[in-house]
């Protein structure tokens, strides 16, 4: 029998479960990169409760990339105009601790800034909170799920007094409705999406809404397809609710003994009547009625979203107005039923619950709440008043303080920045001004290794064993199967060297991740998130979901969150959030009369640091493309494959056409992945904005005022192949 090792896809938030087994003996059959050297044998986990055994093409390609232009040693330069040059581990941790005390020292803490990443492990994300929360008294460590989930957590807490997804995966198998909004579930999160298509196909009484400005392979299996103007999100569903009301579809039992603020919504959604909603949101009347009655007739009603709702200027008032349908109708806290975010990272959810983002603690705690802080601080061993009480820099203000000089060291890990946050050439100026840039990661290069001093090389999937947790908080131990290459060390085990180094040595005594795990968990009990029954011993039998209080083997978990109809806030009710809407923060205008949204490719996963190096994966999506309707298309000249500029306040960017009906007209699309590594000109985010959320502070990346042209024979730029001179 061949022994396989279990593991976690370290792509999307559905969290699949993976076997892997080494390469075959030579001259036995096995799995071959393109180069025909042997790679490690991937299969779906079918005892993974999860994912049964499911698997896309980026988890059964996975292994292709483990020893792709990695980076095998601590690489140094003076400046950012010099080469690097090898240095030892000792050199870097010398150079590590001694910015950081001359940061300490002449600038304060607040100069000291962390971006992380939802690629992290849970151990990776706490050991860093205990380093620069902790020790080092800065709140300055955020991470990219700024720019994925942050407007979900937000939302969970106004409404439900906690973050915390409430439903699980059975739920897309016993629902009698599926609410689908601002995500292409098909291509981003397959796996989920699977399993409900399947169980949509079976049973023909239930009922599919699918809203998105564009005909994605979701919306193609939809029973209703709502293909809303970008920025009327908040409208559709006040005008759902507005219904809902005029027909009697609400729970008024529920509504009176689980919850608070509903008279105030009530006035809110009796503005948004049909004809009103269906012209801002460009639908027919009687498909928002069509969508309303769905609701309303169903006993069970699941919502799901992702970026599409959370990568708004309104993210988080989006957020609570699909979980507002929920409380009038009385669809939470039961199978089938529930708003449900689709995490975007395999451990954004981890990273929430060890605090990774810069107002919160371990435990789903904030650093504004003195009794959390002192909790933590007790924990650590700390004394009093040693974690600040202001939120730390969000990854944009990080941006803003080097533009102002106000940051000494930035450290940067698992994450490409350089390609991932708005407003890029702004971005890349503010990242040029760093004085002293350390930069984390398993690849080299990338784009963010460009504007780096230091270079750190980091395990990755499959060479440090750790603790990930999904979208329906389920918990998975992900162990390793191969070493490290080289110099590679787990991140964990980086930033506990630095605490050791900096004097903290008695803060950072662990010998394995189990034992950075143990520790934990611990901050967790009797929190809303509490995993203090969960233990690596106890993963090693099979994943399971939190909370799990508890010792050991007795502890049981649940499947969902708010059974019994109480929820985490002072008076035990969910709280309804009135919210008109207010649209795009950069509408379209004569002078850029188009909405550009973007988003993910089924093969591709963020910046392509991992997938760009997968043959297979590189043959599906060989380069970008701009998708435009046929009335817009053919208003501006445009034909098929044609070379179109875009164009933004804040940059310009050139891609082929690609002229379809999939996409409403007024709107155009292009993938987010490209970075100037892949492609020349054909960064989606050089065109973005930042303005984000005044609540949860994420950007509004899915969408931006921009204009289009055709582009010249002559001035036409084609370089969408990887130039072997970079590597």
């Amino acid at each position: 029998m061949t022994e396989f090792t279990k593991t976690l896809c370290p792509y999307c938030g559905v969290g699949c479960g993976l076997e892997v087994s080494p390469p075959a003996q030579p001259g036995k059959a096995t799995n071959r990169d393109s180069e025909g050297t042997p790679t490690w044998r991937v299969r779906g986990d079918k005892a993974h409760p999860s994912s049964q055994g499911m698997v896309c093409v980026k988890g059964a390609t996975i292994a292709e990339s483990l020893d792709k232009n990695r980076l095998h040693y601590p690489m140094l330069r003076d400046s950012l105009d010099q080469e690097f040059r090898r240095i030892t581990w000792d050199e870097a941790f010398e150079q590590i601790t001694n910015q950081i005390q001359k940061v300490r020292c002449t600038q304060g803490p607040e100069a000291i800034c962390m971006y992380g990443s939802g690629q992290f492990q849970t151990e990776d994300y706490y050991t860093a909170q205990k380093l620069l929360k902790g020790c080092l008294g800065t709140n300055n460590f955020d991470a990219n799920s700024r720019l994925c989930m942050s407007s979900a957590v937000s939302g969970y807490i106004q409404s439900f007094g906690a973050d915390g997804p409430p439903c699980c995966y059975e739920d897309l198998e016993l629902t009698d409705c599926a609410f689908l909004i601002g995500t292409n579930t098909a291509e981003c999160h397959p796996i989920v999406f699977n399993r409900l298509a399947k169980y949509h196909k079976k049973h023909r009484h239930v009922k599919m809404i699918v809203v998105d400005p564009r005909r994605t392979p979701t919306a193609e299996v939809a029973d209703l397809h709502l293909a809303i103007r970008p920025g009327t999100d908040i409208d559709l569903l006040n005008g759902i609710a507005h219904l809902l009301m005029r027909w009697n579809h609400i729970d008024v039992g529920f509504i009176d003994d689980c919850t608070s603020n509903f008279p105030a919504y009530a006035e809110v959604i009796r503005h948004y009547s049909p004809d009103i909603v269906a012209q801002r949101c460009g639908i027919k009347v009687e498909d928002l009625e069509t969508a309303a009655r769905y609701w309303g007739e169903s006993q069970r009603v699941l919502s799901l979203w992702s970026m599409g709702v959370n990568q708004s200027s309104e993210g988080t008032a989006k957020v609570r107005t699909i979980i507002n349908l929920h409380l009038m109708t009385g669809q939470v806290g039961k199978p089938g039923a529930g708003p449900f975010s689709l995490t975007g990272q395999p451990n954004a959810m981890g990273g929430r619950e060890a605090g990774g983002l810069s107002h919160l603690l371990p435990g789903y705690r904030s650093v504004k709440n003195p009794a959390h802080r002192a909790e933590v601080e007790a924990f650590w061993g700390l004394s009093s008043g040693q974690i600040s009480p202001d939120p730390g820099m969000t990854v944009w203000e990080m941006m803003m303080a080097l533009e102002a000089g106000n940051v000494g060291l930035l450290w940067i890990a698992a994450t490409n920045p350089a390609v991932s946050l708005p407003d890029l050439e702004r971005t890349k100026k503010a990242l040029r001004r760093s004085p002293f840039t350390i930069y984390q990661d398993a690849y080299y290069p990338t784009e963010t290794a460009a504007f780096a001093h230091l270079l750190l090389p980091a395990a990755q999937w499959g060479e440090k064993t750790g603790v990930m947790t999904n979208s329906e908080r389920r918990v998975t131990l992900c162990s390793a199967f191969r070493q490290p290459p080289r110099e590679a060390k787990a991140d964990w085990e980086i930033f506990a060297e630095v605490g050791r180094r900096l004097g903290f040595a008695d803060k950072f005594t662990f010998a394995s991740s189990a034992e950075v795990y143990g520790e934990f968990v611990q901050l967790t009990r009797h929190r809303p998130c509490d995993m203090s029954g969960i233990s690596h011993q106890r993963l090693a039998t099979g994943a399971t979901q939190w909370p799990c209080p508890g010792v050991g083997n007795d502890s049981s978990s649940s499947k969902r969150l708010y059974t019994n109809l109480r929820f985490h806030t002072p008076d035990g009710r969910a709280r309804f959030g009135a919210y008109h809407s207010r649209g795009l923060a950069e509408p379209p205008d004569p002078d850029y009369p188009f909405v550009l949204t973007n988003g993910r490719l089924y093969g591709h996963w963020h910046t392509l640091t991992r997938t760009g190096r997968i043959d297979k994966i590189r043959q599906m999506h060989p380069e970008p493309f701009i998708e435009i309707h046929p009335r817009d298309a053919a208003k501006l000249g445009i034909t098929d494959q044609s070379w179109v500029e875009v164009r933004s306040r804040r940059g310009k960017a050139q891609f082929p056409a690609k002229v379809t009906k999939a996409i409403a007209p007024g709107t155009v699309f292009v993938p987010m992945h490209w970075g100037t590594l892949w492609a020349k000109d054909a960064e989606a985010n050089a065109l973005t904005h930042p303005e984000s959320c005044p609540d949860s502070l994420q950007p509004e990346l899915k969408a931006c005022a921009v204009q289009l042209g055709l582009v010249s024979q002559t001035a036409r730029v084609n370089n969408y192949q990887l130039q072997s001179s970079q590597w």
